[in-house]
């Protein structure tokens, strides 16, 4: 059964030598494309400039393809190697993106600041999950949106595969990989583990929908939440 509002424990942080490789890893041409497709699907509709925040950017790909679309972008991240180097990527591509280190249940930001909230394969590793939800909904501005894309705890090992095979990995980082995928797989969240762990949140519902490895989750926040 899937626990929802606490975990035993938060996955470790990547820091160091294997921060950087899984940021290599990610750095592949077909994901980085990838990459640029989301950013511009996940902004779209926003007002020029408004104000997005990526909770746990890793390297930072999608943050800094968000502020090269002319977004105000915030990341977040627990791994000071992560914040490194995204604002070393950031600084490479020139364009501003601020990136804070902290956790995501516990965000240094005023309430009320962002027009969208985006999360990238990294809520199934978060210790408190509810709180992480609720700290999204106080940042978001009336209307808002947060958008977490995930692991489908559901995926099967077909959808693994297939994940894998478009990720443009030589041989023996497929393999790790793999075996990542499959280790994750256990800490993701179902669909229906998901909108459970929403009506606990302060956002009280959800959107879900699942797509083979993807586990796609959008929260609003409301007039007078």
């Amino acid at each position: 059964m899937e626990k929802t509002r606490h975990r035993q424990s938060q996955a470790p942080q990547m820091e160091g030598a294997m921060a950087r490789w899984y940021a290599r890893q990610r750095g592949s041409a077909p994901q980085v494309a990838a990459v640029r497709r989301q950013a511009t699907q996940l902004t779209g509709g926003l007002p020029d400039g408004a104000a997005v925040l990526e909770v746990a950017p890793g390297p930072g790909y999608l943050a800094v393809e968000m502020a090269r679309l002319g977004f105000a972008v915030t990341g977040l991240d627990m791994s000071r190697t992560f914040v490194e180097i995204a604002t070393e990527k950031a600084r490479r591509t020139g364009v501003h993106a601020d990136f804070l280190w902290g956790d995501a249940a516990d965000l240094p930001l005023d309430a009320d600041s962002f027009e969208l909230v985006v999360c990238q394969a990294a809520f199934k590793n978060f210790g408190r999950p509810v709180g992480a939800l609720d700290q999204m909904h106080r940042v978001l501005r009336t209307g808002g949106t947060a958008v977490i894309h995930d692991m489908n705890r559901d995926a099967s090992r077909a959808d693994i595969d297939r994940e894998i095979k478009g990720m443009g990995l030589s041989g023996p980082n497929s393999l790790v990989t793999r075996m990542a995928l499959t280790a994750l797989r256990r800490r993701a969240y179902s669909g229906a583990g998901f909108e459970r762990l929403a009506a606990e949140s302060a956002f009280r519902t959800c959107d879900v929908h699942t797509d083979g490895i993807l586990l796609e989750v959008r929260l609003t926040k409301r007039d007078g939440a």
